[in-house]
């Protein structure tokens, strides 16, 4: 099992795996490691990423990118409308108010959702990382701007479960870039130190992410985080407006009428632009037959293209110094700042950093894949299959949420997170009720960049007034979690009741002690809280919960206990609670789970469609690539025509062009065995040229290696005849079987050749290769057999034999030549090994 990282970007995608102890950015089937963000409809099959970019241009109508911009909104929003009008292909409302994209897809009309587009990128890129790590995908991470909102994060998760990925976190892409930055450094601050203030400017395609970290040793901290909707497509917009403009002034032609020649120009502008990031000097802008067969020329510099995008650089640095603010931090406090992103490499958004910050620009992080790694380092952290060392990652909430509900005929509001407020968290409230009641949830107003700021309304049920018919006190928590999604997730009832029971008298003084040590102890409990919120310390916890809007501590378990204890004459008097948990019904954004169950079953389809697609286009194109194939080879001058007869190769010529025909016309859409049936067919009829083909070619090699062995068997023979010594513990016998069967082999040779004199190439050869290679392999064993018998060791002489026991250390030969033995025996061997 493989964890991995994904990097969804609005122009293009990075996948990143932790292995082998490190991160690695994987490539796609095209060997590069960015998948562009596209998603095509070709006929009866899809077209994913670098294929459906590389067709942008010719199928634009079915060729979906920039879609990232769309998830989470209605058809409405303003920020959707001014989307459209940069989009070439079709969208449409949907019942819902929602966004639906019209493509011909199978010949038919259908209508996909932003999140059913997302999946299915999604697929393109779990599909690349099983091939790539040959091993199930099953958990992820995946990034999202810091900017998002409840609504865009829950779009996110639910096109993650369409396709059927497991998200273990959604994670900010202003985190990844840190956690990417932080994890390896060694030379971070301890935790009683200082931190480590560090900038991260994140200039993509679409957007600007600045934020503000503090870094300790295995710790990270987000300060602040500002964005801004400004990125490097604006630039390539601006470009494209100007030279419009002075297009239409000289060749009377306007590109923005024309989608597929605005298309055409954004291309080139951006590859200008690029080149303009390295050359201040005038460069030219080329198109040939861009409109009405017109061929363009026109030149710009640097200095032209920073005036002209005067007023999105202006943009930038607001937002720059809107994060010094929103930090806190002096700029002797700044450690360095880093960028990363596409954006980030124009020369003039590195002067802003620079002025502002008051530090030159850092390119520690690869500036393309350091989300993508930091979103794989997270995703390690977070799953059990994978081992990494302790480091946490403290995010900030980016806008302030209210919560309100209504109190009879008032409505009561509160702000229940701060901007920039630690998450994940959780808040826990206490209210008093008597019946069900609904809980309203929304940013600030004016503070996000969406149109509604309603986040989720969520229904308490099963409130029922006390015996008394008091009020409960009903314990509400709220909370982020870990993808950045705020929702109400639990509720409980605390139900109390008095009851009394008689008092033991103590029996001494220290026994009153002992009971009230081992009874009264339990009151101070209750005012601790009734969970630990995940983010949190204990101490931050607790001190959040006193401040909640009763200031009762909350307190309790989850079980009956003993609360408090008032102590009478005879009797005492026993308060007890019960909790009970509370219904919730939320209404958020996002799927009901029937339509992404349906969803989900509809991306299955297409994938297996795309599959039995697959295979089919493989089986025509095979089709196809045989019959040029064997045309060339058998016709006049090819390397089977002199292996068919003449009229049998215009015969099967007929045949194949009569099936290029009808590929090209009836036969374009068959299904897949119409096509292996074809290709089985042609094969039955040219197999067998094939194969006269393999045996002529084949036979004069074998030969030639039948002949060899012939000879060496003669020439063994004849140095045994000329009393070679390597031979002469063979016998006489021998050397007769063996030159018998070199004779013997010598006269098949010969017949074999003779039979082969006489017959045309077209005809099957009356000697097989086989046949040749069999009678070699038979020779050549029986020679090998004897010739290659290893001589017999000759007998040791008895001299030798003496000599051997004398060095082997015989201690027995030296006590015979010592016959009084007068000499020691340690020194007789430390003789025998000097000698």
């Amino acid at each position: 099992m493989s964890v991995i990282g994904i990097d969804f970007g609005n122009e293009s995608c990075y996948v990143a795996v932790a292995k082998a102890g490190g991160i690695e950015t994987i490539a796609n089937d095209y060997s590069l490691r960015a998948t562009p963000s596209c998603v095509a409809f070709a006929g009866r099959n899809r077209v994913l990423g670098v294929a459906a970019k590389n067709q942008q241009v010719t199928n634009m109508n079915n060729t979906i990118g920039g879609f990232k911009r769309l998830l989470g909104r209605k058809y409405n929003d303003p920020h959707v409308q001014n989307e459209l009008r940069r989009i070439p292909y079709k969208v449409e409302p949907r019942p819902d108010g929602g966004i639906g994209i019209r493509v011909n897809y199978q010949d038919e009309e259908c209508v996909f959702t932003p999140e059913q587009i997302t999946a299915m990128l999604f697929t393109k890129l779990k599909d690349d990382s099983f091939k790539e790590l040959k091993a199930q995908i099953n958990d992820c991470v995946i990034t999202v701007p810091s900017y998002s909102t409840n609504a865009e994060r829950q779009a996110l998760l639910d096109a993650a479960g369409i396709c059927g990925l497991n998200v273990l976190r959604l994670v900010n892409e202003t985190t990844a870039t840190a956690l990417s930055y932080g994890f390896y450094k060694q030379d971070l601050p301890a935790a009683e130190e200082k931190p480590r203030n560090v900038i991260f400017v994140d200039c993509g395609h679409s957007a600007l992410q600045v934020s503000a970290c503090a870094f300790h040793k295995g710790k990270l901290k987000m300060l602040a985080s500002c964005a801004e909707q400004v990125g490097g497509r604006d630039f390539d917009f601006q470009l494209a407006d100007h030279f419009s403009n002075e297009f239409q002034t000289k060749y009377k032609i306007d590109p923005r009428t024309n989608k597929r020649a605005f298309l055409r120009l954004l291309t080139e502008v951006e590859k200008l632009k690029k080149q303009m990031s390295a050359n201040s000097t005038k460069l030219p802008l080329n198109i040939e037959c861009f409109m009405n067969e017109i061929d363009v020329h026109s030149t710009m510099q640097r200095s032209q293209m920073e005036e002209l995008c005067a007023g999105l650089l202006q943009r930038i640095e607001t937002t720059m110094k809107k994060l010094l603010k929103d930090s806190n931090l002096a700029l002797e406090d700044i450690h360095s700042v880093e960028i990363v992103g596409g954006g980030s490499r124009v020369p003039a958004i590195k002067h802003l950093i620079e002025q502002i910050y008051g530090k030159p620009a850092s390119t520690t992080l690869n500036q393309d894949e350091a989300v993508s790694r930091g979103a794989a380092l997270q995703c390690a952290i977070l799953s059990p299959a994978v081992r990494v060392r302790e480091f946490s990652c403290n995010d900030v909430q980016a806008y302030p949420v209210l919560i309100s509900w209504e109190d009879g005929s008032q409505r009561t509001e509160m702000k229940v997170f701060e901007q920039y407020h630690t998450a994940p968290f959780s808040r826990l409230l206490t209210v008093h009720r008597r019946e069900p009641f609904t809980i309203n949830i929304h940013y600030e107003p004016n503070s996000v960049p969406f149109p509604d700021p309603f986040i989720g309304s969520f229904c308490i049920k099963d409130i029922k007034p006390s015996a008394n018919g008091d009020a409960q006190e009903v314990k509400i928590k709220v909370r982020i979690n870990q993808n950045g999604i705020i929702l109400v997730s639990n509720a409980t009832m605390v139900e109390k009741k008095e009851s009394e029971e008689p008092v033991t008298p103590p029996a001494t003084a220290n026994g009153e002690q002992q009971s009230n040590a081992s009874q009264g102890e339990e009151a101070p409990k209750t005012g601790e809280p009734m969970d630990i919120q995940e983010g949190s310390d204990d101490e931050q916890t607790r001190n959040d919960t006193k401040s909640d809007t009763d200031n009762s501590g909350g307190g309790g378990s989850w079980t009956q206990r003993v609360s408090r204890w008032f102590t009478s004459s005879d009797k005492k008097k026993k308060i007890t609670s019960k909790s009970t948990e509370l219904t919730i019904e939320g209404k958020t954004h996002g799927f009901a789970n029937t339509d992404l169950a349906n969803y989900h079953e509809l991306e299955m389809k297409m994938i297996a469609n795309d599959l039995q697609e697959k295979e089919r286009v493989d089986a025509r194109n095979a089709l196809e690539e045989f019959v040029y194939e064997v045309r060339g080879k058998i016709q006049e001058g090819g390397e089977l025509s002199s292996y068919i007869e003449p009229d049998d190769a215009s015969k099967i010529c007929l045949q194949l062009e009569d099936i290029e025909s009808w590929l090209y016309e009836d036969g374009e859409n068959c299904e897949r065995n119409v096509y292996k049936d074809k290709l089985s067919g042609l094969h039955k009829q040219t197999d067998p040229i094939r194969a006269r083909c393999d045996e002529y070619s084949g036979q004069e090699q074998a030969f030639t290696e039948l002949g060899h062995t012939i000879q060496l068997t003669y020439k063994a023979v004849e140095q045994f005849r000329a009393k070679d010594p390597r031979y002469d513990h063979l016998t006489e016998t021998e050397i007769l079987n063996i030159s018998e069967a070199a004779q013997k082999a010598q006269k098949w040779f010969e017949e074999a050749r003779s039979k082969l004199v006489s017959v045309r190439k077209t005809q099957e050869p009356p000697v097989k290769v086989a046949d040749i290679r069999h009678e070699n392999q038979t020779l050549a064993t029986c020679t090998n057999s004897v010739l290659n018998r290893p001589k017999p060791k000759p007998p040791t002489p008895p001299a030798e034999n003496k000599e051997s026991q004398q060095q082997n250390g015989g201690d027995q030969t030296k006590d015979q030549q010592q016959p009084d033995g007068n000499q020691p025996k340690d020194f007789t061997e430390d003789k025998m090994d000097v000698e």
